[in-house]
């Protein structure tokens, strides 16, 4: 078994560990294996290994790993998404993470029905509120999924965040407790046609605290494919 491969089970095993200490099925969370700077080659192993996502940050790495790979990986856009950029989404990423404004879904939606197709995306929420960071704010969600709801090339299907760097993973911990909130709260309101079903939250430094808060789905590079 190769590097690769062996830290996927890894990963996977801290998922499961994860999951069980609070009474989920592991099976409930995706692993996205985020490929970012990293080698095609290098993506088809962690296939090979058995990760069916791969995450990349942006739309043109994407489409020459694409050239490669094809169809044997569901791709995920997981990093920021500049407006000019959203025409290359039809048809290569089976989910967008990073949708922050109408400005954006707007684009992506009159992309995506010129295509003919309808692009899945999450609602990214900067829970923490640094400036420096992407997503609209928690109480702009509400607006922004109504908005979103009326359009025909995109679909929102659940949220996403990213918390502050730090050293000790706990600290993550209040930041995922509160999406879930703000997701709870948001479901309530019963919006038509967007569904809240994936979250997405948890990287290499805290995906275990970010699925014992109820992530859906991890976004992990470093601890499969090491520093970059």
């Amino acid at each position: 078994m190769n590097e690769v491969a062996e830290n996927i089970k890894a990963v996977r095993r801290r998922i499961s560990e994860a999951a069980r200490r609070v009474g989920r099925e592991p099976s409930d969370v995706t692993l996205v294996a985020v490929t970012k700077t990293v080698s095609a080659q290098k993506a088809i192993e962690a296939l090979e290994a058995g990760v069916v996502d791969l995450g990349e940050a942006r739309a043109q790495e994407a489409r020459r790993k694409y050239e490669v790979i094809g169809d044997r990986a569901l791709w995920h856009l997981v990093g920021p998404l500049q407006t000019n950029k959203a025409k290359y989404c039809p048809g290569l990423f089976s989910l967008v993470h990073s949708l922050d404004r109408m400005e954006l879904i707007n684009e992506l939606s009159r992309r995506a029905e010129s295509a003919g197709m309808v692009v899945n995306g999450l609602l990214q929420v900067n829970i923490s509120g640094e400036a420096q960071k992407s997503g609209c704010r928690p109480e702009e969600a509400e607006d922004i999924l109504k908005s979103a709801s009326r359009l025909a090339g995109v679909k929102i299907v659940g949220l996403m965040t990213i918390p502050p760097i730090c050293d000790d993973p706990e600290e993550s911990r209040p930041v995922y407790r509160s999406l879930m909130e703000l997701k709870a709260g948001l479901a309530k309101m019963g919006i038509e046609n967007v569904s809240l079903a994936i979250v997405s939250a948890g990287m290499t430094n805290d995906f275990e605290m970010a699925v014992e808060e109820g992530s859906t789905l991890v976004r992990v590079g470093t601890a499969i494919f090491g520093s970059r």
